[in-house]
C-alpha cells in the first residue's frame, strides 16, 4: 500500500504547494470576454453525420438537433449552431429552424446545406423514412420519457412512493410496466379516452384545460402533446418484446473548451439494441453538477457563467446517463512551466496549461519537510531533523525523506487509524474490545509490512472463522447485514454509491436493482454460529461459508432470483462448494476492472491534497467525472 502513497507524494514533489491543487480543482472568477467573436476562417463540421452517410431521420415522431462547429487552426473549436444558415432541399422533406432543430415532413432523400460567411458551405445527404407508414408507438421508448422530461414521475410529484392525488408513477420511469398498469387499468382507465384523445385527463390536466395540482406542464400541440396524443390514438399500445431497447446514450460533443458566458449546443443520441441511433435531445433530462458554473436549457443548450474551471452536464434518458464536460480557462498566461519529474507532473501541468492557471512555486526545504512528515506519518519533524535536513546537500534528500517516513512505525500508526475509520472498526461494548483491537493491529501490520492492496482487500472480504483468531472477521461484526456488505464494498473499494439501487434504479447512474442484488448474491452464503469459550461464556459468532444453499439473492421488487455478478460484469455460476466472495475479489482486482484501482488512487490523492480527483472521493459515478481524467 505504500507504493500508492509513494506515487501520490512523487506527484507532489514538483509543486508541493496545496494552493496549486486548490487552483486546479476549484473555480475562479475571470474577466468578461470581448463578446465572443468567431473567426471567419476555417471549416465547418456538422454533427451528426451517421457513418459518413449524412443525416438520417427515422419516424414521424423523430427529431434531429444539428450541432455545427467552426474548426479554427489545429485545436480551436467554436459552436456556431445558432450563427449559420440552414437550407433543406427539397423543402418538403423536412423543416429546420435557426437553432438547427429539424422536424421530418415526408419520406424521401435530399440535402441539408449549412452556410456561414467566410466558411466553405457544407452539404450533407438527408434521408427521412417512416412518415407515410409510421411504426407502432412504444410506451417505454416514447411515452415514459415525456413523463420524465416534464417531471411528472419525479420524487416530488407522482413518482413518490405514495403517488400524488391518487395517481402514481414509478420514480423517473424506471418501472415502465407498472406505469402502464397505473395508466391503462387503474380506476378502469378513467384518465384515458382513446376514442377522443384530446379529452383524456392525461392531456387536459397538464395543458391546464382543467385544474391540475402540478400546474401547466405543456402546450396543446407541442411535441410532448403529440407523442401522448398519437399513443392514445393508436389504442395505448405497450410495445412488443421484439422492439429495440435503449442500451446507452452519448453526448455530442462530449467535451469542449469554452469561454466565460459562452454557449454550446449538445445533442443526446440513444443507441438501441438493434444498433440504430436516435436523437433524444428534446426528451432527455439535463442537469449541471455545478449550477454556479453553467446552466442548460431543456433543449441541450449549455451556457457558461462567470467562473473558470470545469463543469459536467449530466444527460439522463431511459435509465441511461452520459455527460458533457465544459472546460472554462482562467485565461492567465502559462509562461513558466515547472520541471516535470514524472507522468503525474505531466498530467497536472498539462491541465493547468489548458485551464490557464499558473503553477505555484516549489516550496522551500523546511516547508516540504513539515508537510511531508504530517501527511505521511502524522507527526511534525523535530528541531534536530529539520537542522539536519536543511544542512544536507544531497539533491535526492526529499526522496530519501519520503522513503524514511514510509518505513517508519508512525506511517503505520497514521494509516491504520485512517483505514480503521474507513472500515468502521469500533467498540460498542466491553465484549468487543479484543476483536476491535485485533482488527486494528491487523491493519497496522498490513501497513507496516507493505502488504499489496489487492491482498489487503482479499484477506478482509474472504475472512472466515471468529474475530479472536481471524482479525479480519471483525469487519463483519459491524457490517453484518447483506445490504451493508454490498454498499460498503461498493463505496469503499469501488468508489460507487449504489444505495439507491436497493429500492429503485439509481437516478444518477446506470445501476439497476438487478445490479444491486447481483452484488448481494456474493454474500448470500455467509453463515454464523455461536462459539462458547472455555469458561462456558459466549465468546463470539463464527463466520463460515454455508454450502447448503445456492449463491443467489432475491430482487425484492421483481421477485427475480439473481446469481452473483460484479457491477456491469457477466453473471457467474459459482460451484456450491466454493465461496462466492473469492469470485468477487477476483473480479475487483482484475487488471481490467474499471473501478478498483481508481478508487484507491482517488482516496489517497484526497488524503494528500485535501480534495480528490473525483470529489467526494467515494462517489465516482459517470455523472460526477474526474477533474483531470488523464491524471486519474
Amino acid at each position: 500500500m505504500r507504493r500508492q502513497t509513494s506515487l501520490a507524494i512523487a506527484g507532489r514533489l514538483a509543486f508541493v504547494s496545496l494552493a496549486l491543487v486548490v487552483a486546479v480543482l476549484s473555480p475562479a472568477i475571470i474577466q468578461a470576454d470581448d463578446g465572443g467573436q468567431v473567426p471567419n476562417t476555417g471549416s465547418l463540421r456538422i454533427d451528426p453525420n451517421e457513418s459518413g452517410r449524412g443525416v438520417i431521420i427515422r419516424g414521424r415522431d423523430a427529431r434531429q438537433q444539428l450541432v455545427v462547429t467552426a474548426v479554427v487552426g489545429a485545436n480551436q473549436q467554436i459552436d456556431v449552431t445558432r450563427r449559420v444558415t440552414y437550407t433543406v432541399n427539397p423543402s418538403t422533406l423536412a423543416a429546420i429552424d435557426s437553432t438547427g432543430y429539424m422536424i421530418p415532413l415526408a419520406d424521401g432523400e435530399g440535402q441539408v446545406t449549412i452556410e456561414s460567411p467566410g466558411y466553405p458551405a457544407v452539404t450533407l445527404p438527408l434521408q427521412v423514412t417512416g412518415i407515410a407508414h409510421p411504426a407502432p408507438m412504444n410506451f417505454t421508448n416514447q411515452v415514459v420519457p415525456v413523463f420524465t422530461k416534464l417531471n411528472c414521475n419525479g420524487g416530488g410529484c407522482h413518482g413518490k412512493a405514495t403517488g400524488q392525488h391518487g395517481f402514481k408513477l414509478s420514480l423517473l420511469g424506471f418501472q415502465p410496466e407498472e406505469d402502464y398498469e397505473f395508466l391503462v387499468k387503474e380506476s378502469r382507465g378513467r384518465r384515458l379516452f382513446p376514442t377522443s384523445p384530446a379529452s383524456s385527463l392525461l392531456l387536459t390536466k397538464p395543458t391546464g384545460q382543467i385544474p391540475h395540482g402540478g400546474g401547466k406542464k405543456m402546450e396543446v400541440g407541442s411535441y410532448e402533446y403529440q407523442i401522448i396524443y398519437r399513443w392514445l390514438e393508436q389504442g395505448m399500445p405497450y410495445g412488443s418484446e421484439k422492439d429495440p431497447k435503449v442500451v446507452s446514450i452519448r453526448c455530442v460533443p462530449d467535451s469542449r473548451v469554452m469561454t466565460r458566458r459562452g454557449e454550446q449546443q449538445v445533442t443526446v443520441e440513444a443507441v438501441y439494441s438493434d444498433g440504430s441511433v436516435e436523437d433524444v435531445t428534446r426528451t432527455a433530462l439535463f442537469e449541471p453538477n455545478d449550477p454556479e458554473m453553467a446552466d442548460v436549457s431543456t433543449g441541450g443548450l449549455v451556457r457558461t457563467l462567470d467562473l473558470a474551471g470545469e463543469v459536467a452536464i449530466m444527460a439522463r434518458y431511459q435509465g441511461q446517463v452520459a455527460t458533457f464536460r465544459a472546460t472554462i480557462p482562467l485565461g492567465a498566461q502559462f509562461t513558466q512551466k515547472p520541471s516535470i519529474r514524472n507522468y503525474v507532473d505531466d498530467a497536472v501541468f498539462s491541465k493547468l496549461e489548458t485551464l490557464g492557471i499558473p503553477a505555484s512555486v516549489v516550496c522551500d526545504d523546511a516547508t516540504f519537510l513539515r508537510r511531508v512528515s504530517i501527511d505521511i506519518a502524522g507527526i511534525t519533524p523535530t528541531a534536530d531533523e529539520v537542522a539536519a535536513f536543511l544542512a544536507d546537500t544531497n539533491p535526492a534528500k526529499r526522496d530519501a525523506a519520503i522513503d524514511r517516513l514510509l518505513d517508519s512505525p508512525q506511517y503505520a500508526d497514521l494509516f491504520a487509524n485512517k483505514w480503521s475509520m474507513i472500515l468502521r472498526n469500533k467498540q460498542r461494548n466491553t465484549d468487543a474490545v479484543a476483536p476491535t483491537f485485533a482488527l486494528h493491529n491487523w491493519v497496522w501490520e498490513s501497513m507496516y509490512r507493505n502488504k499489496p492492496y489487492d491482498q489487503f482487500v482479499r484477506d478482509l472480504l474472504t475472512a472466515t472463522g471468529d474475530a479472536e483468531t481471524t482479525p479480519t472477521v471483525g469487519w463483519y461484526r459491524e457490517v453484518d447485514q447483506a445490504n451493508e456488505q454490498v454498499e460498503d464494498v461498493s463505496q469503499l473499494f469501488l468508489g460507487m454509491r449504489i444505495q439507491c439501487a436497493r429500492c429503485h434504479h439509481h437516478p444518477f447512474e446506470k445501476w439497476s436493482q438487478d445490479d444491486y442484488y447481483g452484488m448481494a448474491a456474493f454474500f448470500s452464503r455467509l453463515g454464523r454460529k455461536n462459539l462458547p469459550s472455555f469458561n462456558n461464556q459466549l465468546r463470539d459468532r463464527q463466520l463460515f461459508h454455508d454450502d447448503s444453499q445456492p449463491a443467489m439473492a432475491r430482487n425484492d421488487r421483481s421477485g427475480k432470483m439473481l446469481v452473483p455478478a460484479g457491477l456491469g460484469a457477466t453473471p457467474l455460476q459459482v460451484p456450491v462448494e466454493e465461496d462466492p466472495r473469492g469470485y468477487l475479489v477476483d473480479w475487483m482486482t482484475h487488471k481490467d476492472n474499471p473501478y478498483f484501482a481508481k478508487a484507491v488512487v482517488n482516496r489517497y490523492w484526497k488524503h494528500f491534497f485535501s480534495r480528490g480527483i473525483v470529489e467526494p472521493e467515494d462517489d465516482m459515478r459517470e455523472t460526477n467525472p474526474p477533474t483531470n481524467p488523464v491524471l486519474l
